[in-house]
């Protein structure tokens, strides 16, 4: 047997995964779902990168925190991350805001959804906790992160992104010194520090946060104590442990998992429609800015039992094509020309229909004579016949929500309007 002092910090870890959000900036996108469990890539869920991850990681003890409409969140863990055996010291638990603490409070803040769990983090048994948003899209080796927080002897040590200063303004910015120690944490500056001899460029919070269980245990339970604390992570505790204690910057880029094909460290927060659509979009180029299909490093997900997709019909202007394009299984393009576009499970795209820089989500059915360009389509969406969609802003705008980027966004209840209005 291994000797512990030798043991990977991944096996005496957990990854404590924050969920509970919606998401509000993807509009109705999280009317039925929470972001983190919102769709991405063909075949995923936005939560599956943070847990696989972690998983590959070679965590194995993780919990899921939920709470707005959880159900869609929930039964995508049970049906894809159900493999966890407890025999073997693994453990996925799910923690919907379920009053365990006070009749009257849900969870508070993201400080507080650990602190009503403690008595499940303190079962596992674990020295660290690797704390996770769930709603970003990103491959990060955590172990290496692990290692750089015992190595420090930091009391938190934080997951940062470096960005040009221009853009930091949108972030949590750490000013650190020469050794990476952080000396201040600013929410969304208009004069974010920069790097220490990088003047170009500023490190923002990812929010990722890894502690040594014993010291945020009582932490947070003085947090708890603190009727003036909002118990959130990045406005109480990480602020508190700045000005009080040692807190270390990693760099994304130096645990940032790659094939070699990913030119920079890729990490995409996909909160918003344009975001969400255009980081879908750039998985169709030639080199994608993200590998999907990275063997070493998988993303893992609830894999449906679906057949093949499937192409047919060849005639000039019926001809059923993928270019381009990513087509997952059960699709069938029956005399449609796909363009561009991400098609997820169950996508049946008809006759006479062209779908250019298109992303349709599980189970959409385009009709016939149906031409669509830069929209994002909800699932199980039924396309009448003869929409068009991306040519006519201001008929885009009336009917549906169109950004200021002219990206469309297509539900069925918008469709239903649509067709009471014009009878």
């Amino acid at each position: 047997m291994q000797p512990r002092s030798t043991q990977r910090l991944s096996s005496r870890a957990m990854a404590f995964v924050l969920a509970g959000g919606r998401g509000s900036r993807l509009k109705e996108l999280t009317d039925r779902r929470a972001k983190p469990a919102v769709y991405f890539g063909g075949k995923t869920r936005i939560i599956d990168f943070a847990l696989s991850n972690a998983l590959n990681s070679g965590i194995r003890k993780m919990a899921i925190a939920t709470q707005y409409k959880a159900h869609s969140l929930i039964r995508h863990m049970q049906r894809g991350w159900g493999f966890f055996r407890a025999e073997r010291n693994e453990y996925l638990d799910i923690l919907p805001a379920s009053q365990r603490v006070d009749e009257s409070k849900w969870y508070l803040g993201t400080a507080d959804a650990v602190t009503q769990n403690i008595d499940i983090v303190d079962s596992y048994g674990v020295e660290f906790i690797v704390v996770l948003a769930g709603d970003h899209v990103y491959k990060m080796d955590y172990e290496i992160m692990l290692r750089q927080h015992v190595e420090t002897g930091a009391d938190v040590t934080i997951g940062c992104l470096t960005v040009p200063r221009a853009e930091a303004t949108a972030f949590g910015v750490m000013d650190v010194d020469a050794k990476g120690r952080i000396t201040a944490f600013l929410e969304k500056p208009k004069d974010p520090p920069a790097i220490p001899g990088d003047p170009g460029h500023s490190l923002a919070s990812m929010g990722i946060y890894v502690f040594d269980w014993a010291f945020l245990r009582a932490l947070l339970i003085r947090d708890a104590e603190d009727r003036n604390s909002s118990h959130d992570f990045g406005n109480d505790l990480i602020p508190d442990i700045v000005r009080n204690g040692k807190a270390m910057a990693h760099r994304f880029s130096e645990s940032c998992v790659t094939s070699g094909l990913e030119k920079e460290p890729y990490w995409r927060d996909v909160g918003t429609i344009d975001a969400f659509w255009q980081a879908n979009i750039d998985l169709t180029d030639f080199i994608p800015k993200l590998d999907l299909y990275d063997n070493a490093w998988p993303i893992w997900t609830y894999a449906e039992i679906v057949p093949p997709a499937k192409f047919i019909h060849d005639e000039d202007g019926r001809r059923g094509s993928a270019v381009s394009s990513l087509v997952s299984g059960d699709c069938i393009v029956s005399g449609a020309e796909v363009k561009n576009s991400l098609l997820f499970t169950g996508v049946r795209a008809h006759s006479f229909s062209t779908l250019e820089y298109t992303v349709l989500l599980p189970y959409v059915t385009v009709g016939r004579r149906c031409e669509l360009s830069h929209a994002v389509v909800d699932r199980g969406v039924t396309i009448p016949e003869g929409l068009v969609v991306g040519a006519d802003p201001d008929e885009d705008a009336k009917w549906f929500r169109r950004t200021e980027a002219g990206i469309v966004l297509i539900t069925q209840d918008m469709l239903d309007r649509r067709a009471a209005a014009l009878g």
